[in-house]
């Protein structure tokens, strides 16, 4: 039985800013988020990589996890590729969306 993980690429493609909630609920920060549009990680082991926000790992954990297991296929059929997922962050101001793929 094969127990290696496979790593997982996970690539933020889109950012989008909710400025009007931002202006009505936010305290400003500084730098609310370091990760840019086109930025990849590889998760190795399924593990968070290094660079990546702490928040959105937690988001992205649990498929990171069952990818890196071979596993996909998630909500039965949701993506056209079954070893991917598209997520979103938690952060409800300015979300960063990910993909995140299997490689082989």
């Amino acid at each position: 039985m094969n127990t290696e993980l496979k790593q997982v690429r996970i690539t933020a493609v889109r950012q989008v800013q909710h400025t009007d909630l931002m202006a009505r609920y936010e305290n400003p920060l500084p730098t609310p988020c370091d990760v840019r549009v086109g930025q990849t990680f590889i998760a190795v082991d399924a593990q968070c990589p290094a660079g990546l926000c702490e928040s959105a790992w937690e988001t992205l954990r649990p498929f990171v996890e069952q990818l890196a297991r071979g596993g996909g296929n998630f909500y039965d059929g949701w993506m056209k590729d079954p070893h991917t997922a598209l997520l979103s962050c938690n952060d409800g101001f300015r979300p960063m969306s990910f993909l995140l793929e299997t490689l082989d």
